[in-house]
C-alpha cells in the first residue's frame, strides 16, 4: 500500500496529467478567489481551509474527479449542478467535462458565505 501525501503538492504530482492539471486549476481558482486559505491533507484528501474550517476537498479516483464544496453550496445550486452526478458532499465530474469556473465560483462563494455566518 502506497504512503498517503502529506502535502497537496504531493497529492497532486501522484496523479495523471489530465487529473492532475484540473485538480491544480481548481486549486489556483479557490486560493485567487479566497486569497486566506490555508492548504492541508484531511481524510486523505487536498483541503483548502478558510478561517479553520475546511472550505474545499478535491480528490481524483480511477474513474472521475471530486469536488467537495458543502452540502450547502450543492444544495442551494443542485439546478445547475443537474449534468454531473452529485452525493449529498461531492460533484464527480472528468477532465472531459469540467466544472465551469464560474460554478466554482458560486459553489466556493455559497460555502464562504455559510462559514462567515458561522452556519454549523
Amino acid at each position: 500500500m502506497a504512503e498517503k501525501a502529506k502535502t497537496v503538492d504531493e497529492y497532486l504530482s501522484r496523479l495523471d496529467p489530465a487529473y492532475r492539471a484540473e485538480l491544480e486549476r481548481i486549486r489556483a481558482l479557490v486560493r485567487e478567489l479566497v486569497q486566506d486559505t490555508e492548504e492541508t491533507i484531511s481524510y486523505g484528501m487536498p483541503t483548502l481551509k478558510y478561517r479553520g474550517r475546511a472550505l474545499v476537498y478535491f480528490t481524483a479516483s480511477q474513474k472521475h474527479l471530486s469536488f467537495y464544496p458543502s452540502s450547502w453550496a450543492i444544495g442551494e445550486l443542485r439546478e445547475r449542478l443537474a449534468d454531473y452526478k452529485t452525493t449529498e458532499h461531492a460533484i464527480q465530474f472528468t477532465p472531459e467535462t469540467p466544472l465551469p469556473t464560474d460554478l466554482i465560483e458560486e459553489l466556493v462563494r455559497v460555502h464562504v458565505r455559510e462559514i462567515d455566518a458561522d452556519r454549523q
